[in-house]
């Protein structure tokens, strides 16, 4: 791995670290007042993005995209960690799934997504089956030619400005020696669906502004079609595309992290207690000291992680170690941070205290601190026969 970056690299992180102060910090206080983007920033932040030629910077040039590697895109994720996830939604990264998309789905979903002419969503969740996606009741049963759908999933990010849902959907279940054991199947379906609601889920404490959405469907009928991928193939579908967006909630987590840490040394040099900086006493410089030393951690973490993606060596491990650990470390950075402003850390005069509560959630969404903790001893034992 080349540690440091290339011209092209430093030029990418360039530009939307610009963006995003230019673009997202000046409308984050009013998202965080009334837990809503207005929608006419969120268009204005996407044709600025779509201008700058980084909408569905993910997506290959084959397909429209800017074809950015996994390293590259792990670098513009960590700058729009910076920001507020509700107003950097609207900088434009589709699901990386829709790459599985064939025929006439192409035209549909597809390239509208990566022209920034449709959103989609993802929807995995429901009430019973979060990390056990196996778990999951939402049906499809077999009814002439077309599928029909019933059952419920919540916690959908983005679905609330999705023109449609990529959903995962059972299909089938087999009999093994550790009971039932669903078979998955993946659908796109178009939000005003006959028999398909979307409506609004929770009021979070994270990330306001960035709505979960929750789906409801009632006999609602679907064409072969909208299936993505091979009926019962979900698994193999999310195997090949989904299960790198770990690594996007990891370089989120260390972009806000920096942000975080850049208040907290810049107030340490600036504030005097007792006839000195801040800074200069113990107490102050170790944190100082340690936070740094994590951040750099995390983030040499994630971006080794996005390396072997990009030289296709073996990364579900490296991947569950950059979540578990970069996740658990702005929990701590941004605690840290707050402490060395005392009182103020917790006023609104500061974003401190929302990267305090956005980060709670980083440890729960796209698997849990304990699912990464599974994967990453499953990784190591299984080759034992442990």
């Amino acid at each position: 791995m080349q540690f440091g970056l290339t011209e092209e690299q430093e030029m990418i992180v360039s530009t939307v670290r610009s963006f995003v102060e230019n673009e997202i910090y000046p409308h984050e206080d009013e998202v965080e007042r009334t837990n809503e983007v207005d929608p006419d920033v969120a268009q204005e932040i996407k044709q600025k993005c779509i201008e700058t030629g980084f909408y569905a910077c993910n997506f290959p040039e084959s397909v429209g995209g800017a074809g950015l590697n996994h390293l590259e895109f792990t670098l513009v994720e960590r700058e729009l960690g910076r920001g507020s996830m509700a107003l950097c939604h609207f900088f434009g990264r589709p699901q990386n799934i829709l790459m599985a998309c064939e025929g006439e789905q192409i035209e549909r979903y597809l390239l509208p997504a990566v022209r920034g002419e449709r959103m989609d969503a993802l929807a995995m969740t429901e009430p019973d089956a979060g990390s056990d996606v196996r778990g999951m009741k939402c049906f499809a049963k077999r009814d002439g030619g077309d599928w029909v759908v019933n059952g419920t999933k919540h916690f959908i990010s983005g679905a609330d400005h999705a023109d449609f849902i990529i959903v995962f959907i059972a299909t089938g279940e087999d009999m093994t020696d550790k009971g039932p054991k669903k078979r998955i199947t993946a659908f796109l379906v178009d939000r005003g669906h006959p028999g398909f609601t979307i409506r609004h889920g929770y009021n979070s404490v994270s990330h306001r502004g960035y709505k979960n959405m929750v789906l409801e469907f009632d006999d609602c009928r679907l064409p072969d079609s909208a299936v993505l991928g091979e009926v019962d193939g979900g698994f193999a579908v999310m195997n090949t595309w989904l299960y790198a967006t770990r690594l996007t909630v990891a370089t989120n987590s260390v972009g806000r992290a920096r942000r975080a840490f850049d208040y907290a040394l810049n107030y340490s040099a600036e504030r005097k207690q007792f006839g000195q900086q801040i800074g200069k006493f113990q107490g102050v410089s170790f944190q100082l000291a340690d936070m740094i030393t994590e951040i750099d951690a995390a983030d040499l973490l994630t971006l080794t992680a996005a390396n072997r993606l990009d030289e296709n060596l073996p990364a579900n491990r490296e991947i569950a170690s950059a979540k578990l650990y970069a996740t658990e470390m702005l929990a701590r950075v941004t605690d840290a941070a707050i402490q060395i402003h005392g009182g103020l850390g917790l006023m609104d005069d500061l974003p401190l205290a929302r990267f305090w509560r956005d980060a709670r959630v980083e440890r729960i969404w796209d698997g849990t601190s304990e699912i990464q903790r599974h994967i990453i001893s499953r990784d190591m034992l299984r080759p034992l026969g442990a």
